[in-house]
């Protein structure tokens, strides 16, 4: 049996610069964090960053790659390449996500793709949730946030805040032959880590809490096999990376690379891991004119 897990982390985000993080000096020995005003600005932030994601592109090469329970690798990774864009619909309501990230396959294993090909199992999904729209305005209060403190990320100087899921959903599961695909709402821990001066996302960690246990269907349990598989583990970690374009000139920080890996109890895969790098990022014309 062949099993992945579809995060709520599918992963393609574009930054801009907006307002700035508060950041309090607590003595001599350290600092602290307004953690109420540093998460409004950051979701300030996030409103700006995705008007500004809708005129970009980039390509993303994705390798898809199974691993056992040691985190060794099992057998050859998949290798995939992308053109990426976002859309934002500020309008969407409910569990929805306003802003999705919309995937166009250009090459797989180094060829274009043959007609008919289908996606494999692990294969990123042609539309997916992006990941930074829990901390828009009307979706945060699903979430706690704290202040974590002083930190760094490449040599940078950032401000911390982690962050959990209050109210934990009914996982969905969707089988499609020997595969698996898994949405877990609700089940999230992180933290990130933002610029103080302008509140720009630098890097962001996510990670599952706790297990979750799926039933197997009957076709697919084996003699004396569980009747229950378990989502282990699962987590995603993105950093990103200052960006120039010109005409107009502007840096905005863009994602560098995204890796997630997902960990199975009981199934016949044992887990996999996932990279997402971004390169060539261009802003895509529109209606005879850029988009701004």
């Amino acid at each position: 049996m062949v099993t992945r897990a579809l995060l709520r982390l599918s992963r393609f985000t574009v930054a801009a610069a907006a307002a700035s993080l508060l950041v309090s000096i607590d003595g001599a020995d350290g600092q602290s964090i307004n953690a109420d005003q540093t998460i409004t600005r950051i979701s300030d932030y996030v409103e700006h960053y995705y008007s500004r994601a809708q005129s970009i592109v980039t390509d993303e090469a994705v390798t898809v790659q199974r691993i056992h329970r040691d985190w060794s690798f099992d057998g050859f990774a998949r290798r995939l390449v992308y053109e990426l864009r976002v859309e934002w619909d500020p309008s969407v309501d409910g569990d929805e996500s306003p802003a999705t990230v919309t995937r166009q396959l250009i090459s797989v294993n180094g060829r274009p793709p043959k007609p008919g090909d289908k996606p494999e199992c692990m294969d990123p999904r042609s539309v997916s949730p992006e990941p930074l729209a829990f901390l828009l305005p009307d979706r945060r209060h699903k979430f706690a946030f704290s202040g974590a403190g002083i930190g760094r990320v490449d040599g940078r100087e950032t401000v911390m805040v982690d962050y959990r899921s209050l109210e934990p959903g009914k996982p969905t599961v969707e089988w499609t032959d020997d595969c698996v695909s898994v949405d877990a709402p609700g089940r999230w821990s992180g933290r990130l880590w933002a610029d103080p001066r302008d509140a720009a996302i630098v890097r962001l960690d996510e990670r599952l809490m706790g297990m979750v246990d799926l039933p197997i269907p009957r076709k697919h349990q084996r003699v004396n096999s569980a009747l229950f598989m378990t989502l282990e583990r699962a987590e995603m970690s993105i950093r990103y990376r200052p960006v120039t374009f010109r005409d107009p000139d502007e840096t905005l920080l863009l994602p560098a690379e995204i890796v997630s890996s997902s960990m199975w109890r009981n199934g016949g895969s044992a887990g996999s891991r996932v990279t997402q790098s971004f390169s060539n990022y261009r802003r895509f014309v529109t209606g005879g004119r850029i988009v701004r």
